[in-house]
């Protein structure tokens, strides 16, 4: 959900073609680091 929420934003604010691309890259790896940084501040 995370993902296709990201990547609903990432497309729609883009700029050019390449914009759209790096908005993919961006909305597959933006919910990892958020459970990542989430796990980091909690300690585990």
């Amino acid at each position: 959900m995370g993902f296709i929420g990201a990547l609903v934003y990432y497309l729609y604010y883009a700029t050019g073609f390449w914009m759209g691309v790096w908005g993919c890259v961006k909305a597959i790896f933006w919910p990892a680091f958020l459970v990542y940084e989430a796990l980091k501040a909690l300690g585990a």
